[in-house]
């Protein structure tokens, strides 16, 4: 004989399936392949090309543990502050792109709130350029890379990275970093070209506003030189700083 369903056990499976349905969008939310962010257009991850260190580390929360594509998985550190994480890439990347994964939400007291941004051809030059502050991070925190490259321009032009945690959220000791990702451009997407841009941006209407500043309008010797060396196209990147080639 079937027992009846009582309205208590009906409730109860629902509100089983509604905090399920919760923790899986939370873990969606901070999954660290999803890809929909459009900033990421044109651009590819360069992690692979990088050996990973950490100051210290619990034990099955070290490198491993960060780079995991598990979204509960993170970087626990074992010592006195600051926490460093070094990234050496073995070739001169250009980085256009750099952020971190933080959940207040699950890590609480460990939550960076103050971290640091150096970046060289080694730990003999490294030289800060950047930092990020911030009280109740959840999800991917984008490092800003305006006026790192050459005159000022956006990008990271290095050989090695090394990422300082200075404070955590209510003085903890130790930190929590879910992920890291480094992005360069990816030079099998086709570029689109400036003046296809400003073509763009005259038929929708928009107004095109010229850099007075800019040294080569002024017929500086910069300038000029920069213009020269623009139409000569520049030196061709050697065949050992490329990306291996799989025959």
């Amino acid at each position: 004989m079937t027992e009846p369903i009582t309205p208590e056990a009906t409730d109860g499976g629902d509100s089983d399936v509604a905090a399920t349905d919760a923790a899986e969008e939370d873990e969606e939310e901070l999954d660290p392949f999803r890809d929909d962010d459009p900033t990421l257009q044109g651009l590819r991850n360069i992690n692979s090309l990088a050996s990973w260190t950490v100051s210290t580390h619990k034990p099955t929360c070290g490198v491993s543990a960060l780079l995991s594509p598990a979204p509960h998985t993170y970087w626990q550190s074992d010592g006195p502050q600051p926490h460093t994480l070094t990234i050496h890439f073995f070739k001169l990347v250009h980085i256009t792109k750099l952020r971190i994964l933080l959940d207040f939400r699950k890590d609480e007291s460990y939550t960076p709130t103050r971290m640091q941004f150096l970046a060289g051809t080694g730990h003999h030059d490294l030289c800060e350029f950047g930092g990020w502050e911030g009280q109740h991070p959840v999800g991917w925190q984008n490092v800003p890379l305006d006026g790192c490259g050459v005159g000022g321009g956006r990008g990271l032009r290095c050989f090695l990275v090394q990422v300082r945690v200075l404070e955590n959220h209510q003085n903890g000791k130790d930190t929590h970093v879910r992920g890291v990702q480094i992005f360069a451009r990816d030079e099998r997407v086709p570029q689109r070209r400036e003046d296809e841009s400003e073509d763009e941006s005259r038929s929708s209407g928009m107004e095109i506003v010229e850099d007075q500043e800019a040294p080569w309008k002024k017929g500086s010797a910069r300038g000029k030189c920069l213009f020269d060396l623009k139409g000569l196209g520049g030196l061709d990147e050697p065949d050992w700083m490329r990306d291996p080639i799989v025959r």
